[in-house]
């Protein structure tokens, strides 16, 4: 509890206890049974009064803190003075309930907080460290971070190796490991080892900063649940203050009128009862905590939702378009196979690479990150780069080896054996002797399969695949993953036809989820887009309204999740709160609810709401992988 809630506690507890003491008393003395209940009153309630006061002078004296300064000054003012003072403590601990509950919802997200370095250790050029403000740090510049810090910018590793603590941003528990040649991003702290890193990004645009800029801002987007609660709040309050005015005057002078009794005295106190029981407490504040605790949960679950608005058309999710590569795939190549040769697959991809050595394509990177020894294929005396087919190379020991597509082959006329996979495929041959074929492909990513499947869980009623590559080789990834509809070979325009046609046949909401700088336009385009936050493009980030931060596809499930559990909690207090009021308020228009049901129909229903609200803060996603 933070201080101002242990002094409102003591308060409460203090009024309480008068209240008790008073109670079998019983004062008979008008007066001082005023006097005495003044005091408890005035105990647990002397902040609303000013808060009322304050609202009136500034021409706002709608709000609740009104409604109840009006309700139990007129309890009073009818000589119900237990009720007058119960009704106020009961008000003050229902706010005192919400004060803690919001606290712990905000802490939630404080947490995040914590990801901000506060430092940063430069390298000079004679080796020795200087702490700076991480503000002060520029592109480029070599930083070094020890076990138990925090990296305070983005950067690759360029010497030094450890596992990184990503849990603060990803959500994920599990260490990752860090190397020379790996990028890094800030906010992840450093467990085991001393890496020194070379800084990708300015302070204010890495991975800590714009998470923490994304969470702050994402309360001023309002959802429609959120909107509508403000304009009814508008609307509802001085509604039931001129219709609690209406039930006080109306029927006695309609009495007066027909030459009966007047009653002023019923019909005051059943307006009284009227205003306790009109105060939107439960409406104006579980709604908005519910939307706070959802984006709060969320981004431990390493999801950034950029507003509440995002978060409510979430859960109205229909069709999914994923994109292809670095999103369900690695978006790296990799020797997935090797066919058809007479040698075994490490000879064979020894003399590729070797061919390949001087070579920075991605095809040849990946042939040499598949190679074990590769001296043992002997020395390269030249080498000569055949444009759009391969290359021809000799090696020291006079063997002239051609290496790449079956154009080259035809060419040469080698006799060699087409491959039925889908891929990049790599022919070799040896003083014209065909040696066999290299598979080369883009692999999907862990779980992606499993995240396709839980969106047909989820009910998604549509998942497509949208992608720039060659038709075979999208073909056979969509396949695997067993989405409903592919559309390969797509330029980014391509992307946003098919994602307009989408929309106008989509039931619900459609999304996106891209991490590509060619995919910033179809995420823009898409009720609710989703980018790779990770490892995706800035350009991608963005655009859209919601980040991935640990580019694992399987977390869009668990936004979807979280999504409708929000909603679903919003949707109950609505129902919930608006039934009961509508419920009580007639029964004390017509005089049946006394101020004890009064108190429940404000205080009693606010707590009830807050509490389910609350319960989206429980909210534990199964880790990755568990049944």
């Amino acid at each position: 509890m933070t201080r101002k809630q242990k002094i409102m506690l003591w308060r409460i507890i203090a009024a309480v206890s008068l209240i008790l003491l008073l109670i079998p008393l019983k004062p008979e003395n008008r007066w001082m049974a005023l006097g005495l209940y003044l005091i408890p009153y005035l105990i647990a309630g002397y902040d609303i009064l000013r808060k009322a006061v304050k609202g009136v002078i500034n021409r706002q004296p709608t709000d609740e803190c009104f409604l109840m300064a009006v309700a139990t000054i007129g309890a009073f003012a009818l000589g119900e003075y237990l009720e007058g003072a119960a009704v106020m403590i009961f008000y003050q601990i229902g706010e005192l309930f919400q004060s803690y509950a919001v606290g712990k919802s905000r802490r939630s997200i404080a947490e995040l907080m914590d990801i901000r370095p506060d430092s940063a250790r430069i390298r000079q050029e004679d080796g020795s460290l200087e702490t700076v403000d991480p503000d002060e740090v520029e592109i480029g510049s070599v930083i070094v971070v020890q076990p138990g810090e925090k990296i305070p910018i983005d950067g690759t590793v360029i010497e030094g190796e450890a596992r990184l603590d990503t849990a603060a941003l990803t959500g994920e528990s599990v260490p990752r490991s860090a190397r020379p040649g790996d990028e890094v991003q800030s906010g992840c702290v450093n467990i085991d080892g001393l890496l020194t890193i070379r800084t990708t990004h300015e302070f204010g645009e890495s991975t800590a900063s714009r998470i923490l800029e994304l969470v702050e801002n994402a309360s001023s987007r309002k959802s429609r649940s959120e909107a509508f609660i403000t304009r009814f709040a508008r609307v509802y309050t001085p509604a039931v203050c001129l219709s609690a005015l209406a039930l006080a005057v109306l029927p006695p002078v309609v009495s007066l009128l027909l030459g009966k009794a007047a009653n002023w005295s019923d019909w005051i106190y059943r307006a009284l009862t009227f205003l306790v029981i009109s105060c939107p407490c439960a409406l104006v504040i579980s709604i908005p905590l519910s939307f706070f605790a959802g984006l709060g949960i969320a981004s431990r679950h390493g999801v950034l939702i950029k507003g509440a608005n995002y978060l409510e058309a979430l859960a109205s999710t229909d069709t999914v378009v994923f994109d292809k590569t670095g999103t369900m795939t690695r978006g790296v190549f990799e020797v997935s196979g090797v066919h058809h040769s007479p040698l075994d697959d490490q000879s064979l991809l020894r003399l590729a690479a070797l061919a390949e050595s001087r070579s920075n394509h991605p095809i040849a990177v990946s042939i040499r990150a598949a190679c074990t020894d590769m001296e043992k294929a002997g020395t390269l005396a030249d080498v000569h780069e055949l444009s759009g087919l391969g290359l021809r190379a000799e090696l020291s020991d006079g063997r002239l080896l051609l290496v790449g597509s079956e154009k080259l082959m035809r060419q040469e006329n080698v006799d060699f054996i087409p491959c039925s996979h889908s891929g990049t495929v790599v022919h070799i041959a040896a003083n014209g002797q065909y040696q066999g074929h290299i598979l080369i492909s883009d692999q999907l990513k862990p779980g992606a399969v499993e995240a396709v499947h839980s969106l047909r869980q989820l009910g998604v009623s549509r998942t497509v695949m949208l992608t720039g590559d060659r038709e075979s080789g999208a073909k056979e990834a969509a396949e695997l993953l067993g989405v409903d509809e592919l559309h390969s070979e797509l330029l980014p325009d391509g992307k946003v036809a098919e994602v307009e046609r989408l929309l106008a046949d989509a039931r619900g909401k459609l999304v996106f989820l891209g991490d590509g700088i060619n995919d910033a336009p179809v995420l823009s385009r898409a009720d609710v887009g989703i980018a790779m936050g990770g490892l995706g493009s800035d350009a991608a980030i963005e655009a859209a309204d919601i980040a991935l931060m640990d580019d694992d596809p399987r977390t869009l499930a668990t936004a979807i999740r979280i999504s409708r559990l929000c909603m679903r909690v919003v949707r109950e207090n609505i129902a919930f709160s608006i039934g009961v009021k509508l419920i009580c308020l007639l029964l004390g228009a017509l005089g049946i609810a006394n101020m004890w049901l009064a108190i429940f129909a404000d205080v009693g229903v606010m707590v009830l709401a807050v509490l389910n609200a609350v319960r989206i803060l429980l909210y534990r996603e199964k880790k990755k992988g568990e049944a």
